[in-house]
């Protein structure tokens, strides 16, 4: 992969108790504009996600927010997105998010942030995609969960853990270097392979 354009940033629809979540995704907002990178995002104008995506209108950058119907009133379909995509169920939001997006970034979320990064993995573990995957250990909220996938791994239940291309760094500064670094190796011809992009 020779450039980042788009990333999908996986976050929660709730700013979480320490402030410093919400400082983040401002920060991130902000990188991403400035760096002229295009946020593909859940659509939702509420809490992380809408902290990061009015970011990244502030600062003069581009969004694409991608929200099912059912979610437009639950969590505030974001009015300030320049492209607004409304689908008709989760899946199909997914599948979207993939295919826009040159890289994953996941800050802390709930249980649909956590889903959403883990099917990323997952695909990522099964060759599906090379895509870049980073991981926002913002106070260390991913900690638990790198617990957990280095304990599957010595367990034996992860057999190509070097598959799923994720990296990690707790600073908002270093996740677009890092994200450049990790796609620079990868040949565009591996990055999304077509069966991909018909159906995950």
């Amino acid at each position: 992969m020779s450039t980042i354009k788009a990333i999908c940033v996986y976050c929660g629809s709730a700013t979480g108790r320490d402030p410093a979540f919400i400082q983040a995704a401002r920060e991130l907002g902000r990188v991403m504009a400035e760096n002229d990178i295009r946020l593909i995002y859940g659509g939702g104008a509420l809490g992380l996600m809408g902290a990061v995506a009015e970011s990244v209108v502030k600062h003069g950058g581009k969004v694409t927010g991608i929200i099912p119907k059912f979610l437009i009133e639950k969590e505030l379909g974001y009015g300030g997105a320049d492209e607004l995509i409304v689908t008709d169920n989760m899946h199909e939001r997914k599948q979207l998010m993939f295919e826009r997006a040159d890289a994953f970034v996941a800050l802390p979320g709930g249980i649909g942030t956590l889903e959403e990064l883990v099917e990323q993995l997952t695909w990522a573990q099964l060759g599906r995609h090379k895509k870049p995957i980073l991981l926002a250990n913002i106070l260390n909220f991913w900690e638990p969960l790198l617990e957990t996938i280095s304990h599957m791994v010595e367990q034996g239940f992860v057999h190509s853990a070097s598959n799923m291309n994720f990296v990690v760094c707790d600073k908002v500064s270093d996740i677009v270097p890092k994200l450049r670094a990790a796609a620079a190796g990868i040949p565009e011809v591996l990055a999304e392979p077509p069966e991909v992009v018909e159906r995950m």
